[in-house]
């Protein structure tokens, strides 16, 4: 049978990286069968306040120096696409085995350890702190490991089983650690990431530190004792009131053997208090907390009324957002499901400096959530609608796929919006999954106000619009995404375009002069215009926004979401200035088909009259507008030859074919 162990770098109570040599103790799977045994460690607080480790068995030492110098390569380079992030190879069972072996003899004061799966992160990457639950062996965030090593560097607070430091002191180790970071790193946040009881002890060290730089993320963060009250008889004595008390907190937690292993009865009557201590500590200073705070909450969650507390939270905190997942159970952390970082990217709280920047702070999708977004968010999109896609080469020809779009950046993609942005997702799906292109969405300001955090409290489509790349649609971003040789996707008809009224379908919505074209010029990025057709075969637009304000408390409700929309462009840029808009009412259809063309690549590099003339950078504007009207017409003219546009015939195709390497063909381009 095979034990499961974890490793980790340990360190003083108080240091979490200033001491050049910190212990590594490298520990794997090892079978019972094998002559190696696993080294424990015990720690006892010496005169001048380190921790002495005793070996049982040799416990290799590892420098700081000779642990950066074989990152140093990967911190530079960063992150590409698709890139493997480790989430799924983890399970709450390696968890509880982890656990187990850590309390085993295990002494001393509380400390920070960095797990070694988290492994070398990217450049500049900021501190995340992780301050455990009830359990308090600093192993809750087991499953997202090996992501959260890419971005951040990892602590984790171990607080051993048979320690009785009170919540006051736990407060004063962790803010030390807080104020030693913040002295080495002033110009980046520091991440608290506190689970149930950990919620507690990073608000209270938040409201100690209000000037430090904090980002909090709090799962499912409260007051246990209060749930595991509600069926005690008043009239009980004390002494059997602590009894019933410690047997229903316990009834509460899920994996009830194992966590017994973890907490001993005693350390769980001790945990009690100091619960009651964190809640009443955390609930008198939350005014004085100032930072960033996200609220994880479980829909499902037996032990704690997560959604009415992370509610709460929201109403006191001055900047706090908060995601519910209505499936999840109390260990949030410890389920399968979203990673931890996917959660920090969705809700644009990732950043390595004292200002969000969502393209130098960009991480891209990995192949984890690149997966889940196509199976679990989008479902059977790809399927229904069949996209296929077609580009042009160098010397004109049309062929199917995506070979005849740049390889290398900066590359600017220029087409036709369909309606409600419906091609977006076979488009994400169609570069990451042939060319490993993650496409830079300009998009709507309005996605990122904060106002859109009272549409849905649940994680979204929006919150995935941002892992995938999305940024607000200014001119600073552009300039931004170009100089970093990113691969962009422009829409000059925005949400108007989006959003067109009856008998504008495939009718190009553009301002009336270039916003792009010497923007493109002065990086030499390569401008590639396309089209996109598919919508008509999938919906009829029944109502559009002229109908909508005809009908009386609609017209209402839509004046008063237009009211306080961004305004981004203004009457000299024509009809598409015309931001008066809401989503039109729609019939579905028996699915078509969508098809993309992408033009012959424009390169602007070496045109420098672009740059200083403004009728040349016109005259390159219209021939790409023509461009895309062109690859329009081509499709919709086109489709008509394909013999599986209709979603039926695909179907009976992938029936009777289920081997063929082309899973549905089309049109001959």
């Amino acid at each position: 049978m095979m034990a499961l162990v974890t490793g980790f770098l340990a360190s003083h109570v108080g240091a979490v990286r200033h001491h050049r040599f910190e212990v590594g103790i490298g520990v794997r799977a090892v079978s019972s069968s094998e002559s190696e045994t696993v080294a424990a460690v015990n720690g006892s607080s010496s005169r001048n306040g380190s921790l002495l480790l005793k070996e049982e068995k040799k416990v290799p030492f590892l420098r700081v120096e000779e642990k950066k110098n074989k990152r140093g390569e990967e911190e530079e380079e960063g992150l590409a696409a698709l890139w493997d992030d480790g989430y799924g190879r983890r399970s709450v069972e390696d968890y509880f085995a982890a656990a187990k072996e850590m309390c085993k003899s295990d002494g001393g004061p509380p400390r920070w350890f960095c797990p070694l799966e988290c492994g070398p992160p990217f450049k500049d990457s900021p501190t995340l702190l992780f301050l455990p639950g009830m359990d308090g062996t600093g192993l809750g965030l087991t499953l997202h490991h090996q992501a959260l090593g890419k971005a951040f560097e990892v602590r984790c607070l171990h607080i051993p089983v048979h320690d009785r430091t009170p919540f006051e002191g736990l407060v004063k180790l962790v803010g030390e650690a807080v104020k030693l970071e913040c002295a080495l790193s002033p110009n980046k946040p520091i991440y608290l990431v506190g689970d149930s009881f950990g919620g507690s002890l990073a608000l209270a060290v938040a409201a100690r530190n209000p000037t430090v730089d904090l980002v909090l993320i709090l799962a499912n963060p409260g007051d246990p004792v209060k749930m595991a009250s509600v069926n005690i008889d008043n009239k009980l004595p004390p002494a059997k009131k602590i009894e019933q008390l410690s047997y229903n907190l316990t009834a509460l937690l899920p994996c009830l053997p194992e966590l017994a292993d973890i907490i001993p009865r005693d350390t769980l009557l001790w945990k009690l208090k100091l619960l009651k201590s964190a809640a009443a500590y955390a609930n008198s200073r939350i005014h004085a907390v100032k930072a960033e705070v996200l609220v994880l909450a479980s829909g499902k969650d037996n032990m704690l009324p997560s959604i009415n507390e992370a509610q709460r939270l929201m109403g006191l905190l001055q900047n706090c957002k908060v995601r519910v997942f209505k499936d999840s159970g109390h260990t949030l952390l410890l389920e399968d499901g979203i990673g931890l970082l996917t959660i920090i990217k969705g809700t644009c709280m990732y950043r390595r400096s004292r200002r969000h920047d969502l393209v130098r702070d960009f991480i891209p999708p990995s192949m984890t959530e690149f997966r889940y977004a196509m199976d679990q968010v989008v479902g059977s999109f790809r399927s229904v609608t069949g996209s296929v896609f077609f580009s042009t080469l160098e010397d004109g020809k049309i062929t199917k796929g995506l070979s005849g779009v740049p390889d290398e950046g900066p590359v600017l993609y220029v087409g036709y919006h369909m309606l409600l942005g419906l091609e977006l997702i076979s488009l994400t799906d169609g570069f990451l999954s042939e060319k490993g292109i993650v496409l830079r969405g300009i998009a709507h300001p309005e996605l990122f106000r904060p106002k859109v955090e009272s549409w849905s409290s649940e994680f979204s489509m929006i919150d995935w619009v941002k892992i995938f790349g999305g940024v607000p649609v200014s001119a600073s971003n552009i300039f931004k995404l170009l100089s970093t040789k990113s691969h962009v996707l422009l829409y000059p008809g925005g949400a108007r375009e989006a959003l067109h009224y009856k008998g504008e379908a495939y009718k190009l919505t553009w301002p009336d002069h270039p916003e792009f074209v010497r923007m493109a010029a002065r990086f030499g990025a390569t401008i590639v215009p396309f089209g996109a057709v598919g919508e008509d075969d999938l919906a009829e637009l029944v109502l559009d926004y002229n109908d909508l304000m005809k009908i009386p408390i609609v017209n209402d409700r839509i004046r008063n979401m237009n009211r306080d929309s961004v305004k981004f462009r203004d009457e000299t840029s024509g009809e598409v200035a015309n931001q008066n808009l809401t989503f039109p009412v729609l019939l579905p259809k028996i699915p078509g088909r969508f098809y993309f063309l992408f033009g012959k690549p424009i390169k602007t590099k070496g045109m420098d009259k672009i740059l200083k003339d403004r009728e040349s950078a016109n005259q390159m504007y219209l021939e790409i507008k023509s461009e895309v009207e062109h690859n329009l017409n081509y499709l919709i003219k086109k489709r008509e030859e394909d013999p599986y546009r209709n979603f039926v015939d695909r179907k009976m195709y992938q029936i009777f074919y289920p081997h063929e390497t082309d899973p549905t063909p089309s049109f001959k381009p």
